[in-house]
């Protein structure tokens, strides 16, 4: 195992506080002047992991928090390599241990908080939107009422959604108007506008970003491009829902981590900030980009399937003001992220075939 991924510290002070001793003994670095701090709240999620590998190769010091236990090292790559930063995992529950995740906080003292937890199904919003709601708003919302009393904080990064303005026409500019079509979508919506009350009312350092479809090696199983990839694989028939007209931006997560990276380093509040490329693709051609890619006859491996219901057609992201703010712009293109996603999936298929394939709620 590396050593950014050995639970304690190299080369820092050790800080516990009488908080979190009470809370089950939390042990985390306490660093004043040294790297920068990060704590990334819903550290094993895809983005999050990939954002947590951003941060370590920068050297900075982390502190990941997520409520399940950390995945195969397959899904977490700052576990591929060495790198020089150093990290720590807590794993605890925004909805149920809000008191032991301050106490993590207070006694690391981040310059930086980013937030990637949320309930982030679509589809499934529909069967149970009480638990979106119970995370995406209450739970967050809680969270942020700690969150301005955290004395030492400089930025507070909450990954929001595209999914905020609903099914648009045209190109959509990070001030266009919310119009959420789901029970996901709208939780979000209502998250990001409590923290803009926040930044009014307590000038709480709150930015945002709202990236396309991300994808690329590490991801969870149920998403389109390793679904396709692993099916394609081992046999299996894909459903495509609607046929697969809907239309999207597919981006690589290094670019995301890199984006993101850029607004927690120097983004301005309350802005938010788009991730995206300019090109689109419809989730039929995308499929048959893959089927290309591994040989496979697309008529013979797709099933259509009815469209699942809220389900917007296309939003097509502005990412005006992260360029010219930030300097960013993304550098992997579609196939090269294709094949380097199949890479992964070929060379980890025995692992892969033992994992989870489906997606499975937690409330």
């Amino acid at each position: 195992m590396p050593p950014c991924c050995i639970t304690g510290w190299t080369g820092f002070s050790m800080a516990v506080d009488a908080r979190s001793q009470e809370n089950g003994g939390t042990r985390v670095a306490d660093s004043r002047s040294d790297p920068e701090r990060v704590a990334v709240i819903g550290s094993n999620s895809f983005s999050g992991s990939h954002f947590v590998d951003a941060c370590l190769r920068e050297g900075a010091s982390v502190v990941g928090i997520s409520r399940s236990p950390q995945p195969a090292d397959v899904f977490l790559p700052y576990r591929w390599q060495e790198r020089g930063g150093a990290f720590e995992f807590r794993q605890l529950d925004l909805n149920h241990d809000l008191d032991r995740i301050d106490a993590v906080l207070q006694a690391f003292s981040p310059e930086s908080v980013v937030n990637f937890a949320a309930q982030s199904m679509v589809a499934q919003s529909w069967d149970h939107p009480e638990h979106w709601y119970q995370t995406n708003v209450v739970a967050n919302v809680r969270l942020h009422d700690r969150l301005r009393r955290l004395e030492g904080l400089k930025k507070y990064v909450h990954i929001s959604t595209p999914e905020v303005y609903g099914s648009c026409s045209g190109t959509v500019t990070d001030e266009q108007p919310f119009h959420p079509s789901t029970p996901y979508a709208t939780s979000r919506a209502a998250c990001d506008m409590h923290l803009m009350n926040f930044h009014s009312n307590y000038g709480f350092p709150v930015v945002f970003t709202r990236a396309a479809n991300v994808f690329g090696p590490g991801q969870q199983l149920y998403r389109i491009v390793p679904r396709t990839v692993l099916y394609a694989l081992t046999g299996r028939k894909l459903q495509l829902h609607g046929g697969g007209r809907s239309m999207r931006s597919f981006i690589h997560i290094r670019d995301v981590a890199e984006g993101t990276l850029r607004v927690m380093r120097s983004a301005s509040p309350p802005h938010a900030y788009h991730l995206a490329t300019d090109r689109y693709v419809a989730i039929r051609e995308l499929v048959q980009a893959i089927c290309d890619l591994l040989e496979v006859r697309f008529d013979d491996f797709v099933e259509i399937a009815e469209d699942r219901p809220g389900k917007d057609q296309a939003y097509f992201l502005d990412c005006a003001r992260t360029k010219e703010e930030l300097g960013w712009s993304p550098v992997v293109s579609l196939e090269d992220g294709l094949a380097e996603t199949i890479d992964w999936v070929k060379e980890n298929l025995d692992e892969l075939k033992k994992q989870p394939q489906d997606y499975v709620h937690k409330p």
